[in-house]
């Protein structure tokens, strides 16, 4: 019992602004984010199937308790982060998942952030109104 504690795998997951701090450890398939349960943190069911994509894809559903720190972003952003922060965690528990993950593009870290506030626009691309007359 004191050995099975003991066992956790610590990953970070990013996406746009949002950081996500992912401990998965062997158990009966509890999902924890920021000290509440998934259901109340996330809302939408479509997050946190995408937060268990890696899970799905490796066929570990129920047998890994997951407790994530997120914090920065929105919710969306949030859920792909923690999808990363998963997959990591599942390779350091056996590189044998890492083919699988790979293939489905699990363990790419998507790099699209907000475009910068240009001067003289309103916001990245969008110009203000133009009247000709």
């Amino acid at each position: 019992m004191e050995n099975s504690n003991k066992i956790e795998y610590k990953s970070l997951g990013r996406r746009k602004s949002s950081t996500a701090r992912v401990t998965i450890k062997p158990g009966k398939g509890n999902f924890i984010i920021n000290k509440r349960k998934s259901k109340d943190y996330l809302m939408s069911n479509i997050l946190i199937q995408e937060a268990l994509q890696p899970l799905e894809i490796t066929k570990t559903i129920g047998t890994f308790d997951i407790n994530v720190n997120v914090r920065g972003g929105g919710l969306s952003g949030q859920a792909g982060a923690i999808r990363l922060g998963i997959a990591r965690a599942l390779i350091k528990s056996s590189p044998d998942y890492r083919p699988s993950l790979k293939i489905k593009g699990m363990l790419t870290r998507d790099a699209r952030k907000k475009e910068r506030k240009k001067p003289g626009l309103r916001k990245a691309r969008r110009a203000r109104q133009f009247s000709k007359r």
